[in-house]
């Protein structure tokens, strides 16, 4: 069963989501207004999943899904009845898995809950492949920076340098950017 957070930040409706969660057979782990600090509540509670009822997600509605989305991401999905464009762009940028406008009706929370749950997956395989290719990249600069430094230092050729550190690495039972980071911390000591 889903660990669902409630934040209802509309008053004319307090009570509504709740009633459809709990008739569709949800857990609704804690119930808050807007008022609070998402982070902390999400922090302390740890639910599966985050559901915001609002007539119409303001800036600080937006701040508290993007420090949730950067810290402790989960799904989080928006009950509104903003049906702006720019406010649905704005709240999926912010990391809104899904945004849905007028109404909620118990038989559609299951499938809504299922496609949020499914862009959360894809959205964090995404983010996770992009850090790793961005860590690769961040390496191959280091190794091509000791590779030069060697170069100089050894008066010799590319792929003489590169075999050296290779050597080094093999010999050391190390990875190639261990070696580079120490050529390159060895350069600095040096003065180089």
């Amino acid at each position: 069963m889903l660990r669902i957070l409630l934040i209802n930040d509309t008053p004319k409706k307090v009570g509504r989501l709740k009633s459809a969660l709990v008739e569709a057979g949800f857990e609704v782990v804690d119930e808050s207004g807007l008022t609070i600090d998402l982070p902390e509540r999400v922090e302390a509670v740890r639910p599966d999943v985050v559901l915001i009822d609002t007539e119409s997600p303001g800036r600080d509605v937006m701040e508290q899904v993007v420090l949730v989305t950067r810290d402790q991401p989960r799904p989080i999905v928006m009950f509104t009845d903003e049906h702006d464009p720019q406010v649905m762009r704005q709240a999926i940028q912010s990391g809104v898995s899904a945004y849905i406008v007028e109404g909620i009706q118990t038989e559609r929370l299951q499938p809504i809950l299922d496609v949020a749950m499914a862009r959360f997956e894809s959205d964090q395989a995404l983010r996770a492949q992009l850090q790793a290719r961005d860590a690769q990249l961040a390496e191959r600069k280091r190794i091509e920076l000791a590779k030069g430094l060697l170069m100089k230092m050894k008066s010799c050729n590319e792929e003489d340098a590169y075999t050296l550190m290779r050597r080094q690495a093999m010999s050391r039972q190390q990875k190639l950017i261990q070696v580079a980071e120490q050529i390159i911390a060895m350069h600095d000591m040096l003065g180089g």
